[in-house]
């Protein structure tokens, strides 16, 4: 379990993706995200004490749960203040990372962080999920963006058989798991590294009950 700022940084510099290059745009990052909430509610103004934990180490250990040399893209639901959306693409700028994200103030945020921090293959996509063109993605990630039943029925159309699907979830991750009765899944509950009480539900998705694939 990570529990302080220091236990948070080293253990981002121990993944095989965190070289110089990308704790330095973790850095940036995180400097930018100060100086953005004092001007917006980015985030809770408590949780900038611990910040390496909370948002930063909370995002990146959804990466040791996908493969390397993904293709398609990774699609990061309701990406908010960019978490975890702009700290994987800070640790893997190879990967096309697509932020869904409809509110204005946000998606000036994310653009200026994503171009200082020179992530080429990242971009926001400035719109409410639904409407958002249907294409395939290797993994799909949304961190307190919806209830899981909800989530799957806005965004299944960009899943595959093969889709990783990582989706934190807090205290409810297992109760929402407990109570998915009309996807057929394989989904299971990981628990979280920064959160003693937190779950991440991790997997993928076949499709709905009583459908074709």
């Amino acid at each position: 379990m990570i529990a302080t700022e220091d236990e948070a940084r080293a253990w981002l510099l121990n993944l095989p993706e965190c070289d110089a290059a990308a704790m330095a745009r973790l850095e940036l990052l995180v400097a930018m995200l100060r100086e953005e909430n004092a001007r917006q509610n980015l985030v809770s103004a408590a949780s900038l004490d611990e910040v390496w934990l909370r948002h930063i180490a909370d995002s990146a250990q959804l990466l040791p749960q996908v493969p390397r040399g993904t293709t398609l893209p990774w699609m990061d639901l309701g990406t908010g203040a960019g978490f975890p959306g702009l700290v994987i693409a800070a640790l893997r700028p190879e990967c096309e990372v697509l932020m869904v994200e409809s509110r204005k103030r946000r998606i000036d945020w994310l653009d200026r962080a994503r171009i200082a921090m020179g992530l080429e293959r990242a971009r926001v996509v400035g719109q409410r999920v639904e409407m958002v063109e249907s294409r395939p993605a290797s993994v799909i990630s949304a961190r307190a963006f919806a209830p899981l039943e909800r989530l799957l029925v806005l965004s299944a159309r960009f899943s595959t058989a093969d889709t990783v699907w990582l989706l934190p979830k807090g205290r409810s991750a297992q109760q929402e798991l407990d109570d998915l009765r009309k996807w057929r899944h394989v989904f299971h509950v990981e628990q979280s590294l920064t959160d003693p009480q937190a779950g991440i539900i991790v997997g993928t998705l076949a499709g709905r009950k009583g459908k074709a694939k």
